[in-house]
């Protein structure tokens, strides 16, 4: 598999959309998505505040770090993939960031990680990403129906999995990676290999490039910025819902551009009160079914953790 192996959809002209996502994320489980209709001026100023939150002083960034509900700011060197079973992993990742989820008036204690997000203060940030979160939102409901017609499932199964996405788990994550020195050690990563654990990660990155994917062969391939395009990839739990019909492929970062980067995930899950197990109609179960909360929790705890924990060594 080769750069221009990573294929293109077009939600405005493609004319059997499951179909085209089958293909894709059947064969390489990333694809480039355009024809979207999220406004480009909205994305560029997500990106502006995300370069003018991480260019704020660390202690003021530090105003709003990590909360136990997962959100707000992760500095650099203080997070490491605990979990990968793709690399020996050591050295945390060479980023920093700022989480936000959905918007809740207060923390409910029946509900894993329900709650408000912590805001900076910082003139129009908060307006910014919560229009952001909203358009994205309409483009995670539109794309996952059509990745769930793109497992064979039948179709009263794909109606009532979409009812998992009526109140979706979602992430927007403002991410900055620092150039990385070019003689750097190859288990230095910006974020080191991985697949994501969620249904879909929709991508908005700048042009300075960095992410790769892997091949079938094990091989790392570069996925370069397209102008106004997501990178979209299936995760875990959408692969596990289809059955393994749907990959989720494992990718990294790795700047080494001498450049400043920076990147918008989108990250659109079901509620975490969903029992995530294979669908009618895509065959015999590969998989036993997965409780999304307890999952979370498990992940996200030794994640937390880890970041609370004072750096080692």
């Amino acid at each position: 598999m080769s750069t221009s192996d990573i294929p293109i959809i077009d939600l405005a002209t493609t004319p059997d959309l499951p179909a085209a996502f089958a293909r894709a994320y059947g064969e390489v489980g990333f694809g480039y998505i355009i024809g979207h209709g999220i406004d480009p001026a909205l994305r560029a100023q997500v990106f502006d505040m995300n370069r003018r939150f991480h260019d704020q002083p660390l202690e003021t960034k530090m105003q709003v770090e990590l909360d136990g509900h997962h959100r707000g700011y992760i500095p650099i060197n203080t997070s490491t993939d605990v979990n990968s079973q793709l690399a020996e992993v050591t050295k945390p990742n060479q980023s920093e960031s700022f989480m936000m989820m959905r918007e809740d008036a207060a923390h409910d204690p029946a509900h894993f990680l329900s709650g408000p997000n912590q805001w900076p203060d910082l003139p129009g940030f908060r307006e910014t990403l919560e229009a952001y979160h909203t358009a994205l939102l309409r483009l995670g409901h539109s794309l996952i129906q059509i990745a769930l017609a793109a497992t064979g499932a039948t179709p009263q199964a794909q109606a009532e999995t979409l009812q998992a996405f009526d109140t979706p788990t979602t992430w927007l994550r403002l991410l900055h990676y620092p150039p990385s020195p070019p003689a750097s050690a190859e288990d230095l990563y910006g974020s080191a290999p991985h697949t994501d654990f969620g249904a879909l990660t929709i991508l908005a990155q700048d042009d300075v490039g960095g992410l790769q994917v892997q091949t079938e062969t094990g091989d790392w391939i570069d996925a370069p910025p397209i102008p106004d395009a997501f990178v979209v990839n299936v995760g875990d739990m959408l692969h596990r819902m289809s059955n393994g019909r749907l990959k989720s492929t494992p990718h990294r970062v790795i700047n080494r551009s001498g450049h400043e980067r920076y990147s918008v995930p989108f990250f659109y899950d079901p509620h975490v009160s969903t029992t995530v197990t294979p669908l009618p109609g895509t065959g015999t179960p590969n998989y036993d079914p997965l409780n999304f909360d307890n999952f979370l929790r498990a992940e996200l705890g030794a994640a937390y953790d880890h970041h609370k924990s004072p750096p080692k060594g």
